[in-house]
């Protein structure tokens, strides 16, 4: 046993080793703990971008609490009422990258009916008009009046100030089942990326930008010529 003289050395030894190694995790999980328990500002940049990272799928932000629609748009539920339920309703972030630069909205009025899987607003781009489907259900109780100004907006911050409406439902739920959340909407944009990785003739790596993340408007780096046919395709648009 080498150094050791018996095997109770060897025992005692091995022991204060593991009493060791244990006693200094539990001292790290105690500054962990204690880190995560203080409010501070550096504590929440971290947080915030451990939580970032968890949830892009190959550059594209997938949250956990939100709900996808195969036409990639999205909606999460604000509260539930007693006369129905709202839900925040958006574009994702692989939609705002696909397209790029938004130069116009055109949303439904407060009042208007929609139906899961039919257009509800469109969007400006380079001239063009580009229609979208909303992911639920219901009635428009308020629209995202600063994106009619500022529609820069849904670029930077998709699932946050980038909302485009409010929408509410005594049928939100059922809606929401026809969407995808958490593991599965993570493994829907693996193969989505897949999807637009097949319709291009080199690596999508090779349009990367800032940090190794798509950049904005792949599509027209893919196939400047055919963009918005590509994208009425991933939105589900196409006639």
């Amino acid at each position: 046993m080498g150094n050791f003289h018996t095997f109770v050395d060897y025992i005692l030894i091995t022991k204060r080793w593991e009493y060791g190694i244990a006693f200094a995790f539990m001292i790290l999980f105690i500054f962990f703990y204690t880190f995560l328990k203080t409010p501070s500002p550096i504590k929440e940049k971290v947080v915030e971008t451990v939580k970032r990272v968890a949830e892009r799928i190959q550059g594209f932000l997938v949250p956990d609490n939100v709900y996808f629609h195969q036409g990639h748009a999205w909606a999460k539920m604000d509260s539930p009422e007693p006369a129905g339920q709202v839900a925040s309703v958006g574009m994702d972030d692989f939609a705002q990258k696909l397209v790029g630069r938004i130069d116009g909205l055109k949303l439904p009025e407060v009042g208007a009916r929609l139906q899961q899987g039919e257009k509800a607003w469109s969007l400006t781009v380079d001239s063009k008009e580009i229609e979208m489907l909303s992911p639920v259900e219901g009635e428009v109780v308020e629209v995202n009046k600063e994106l009619l100004q500022s529609p820069e907006a849904i670029n930077e911050d998709p699932y946050g100030k980038g909302w485009l409406l409010k929408v509410k439902s005594s049928k939100m739920l059922p809606s929401l089942r026809n969407l995808f959340s958490g593991k599965l909407a993570k493994d829907w944009t693996e193969n989505v990326v897949d999807d637009l990785l097949s319709r291009a003739n080199y690596d999508l790596g090779m349009v990367m930008g800032d940090g190794g993340l798509p950049i904005d408007g792949m599509a027209k780096s893919l196939d400047r010529d055919n963009w918005d046919r590509m994208i009425k395709e991933f939105f589900l648009t196409e006639e």
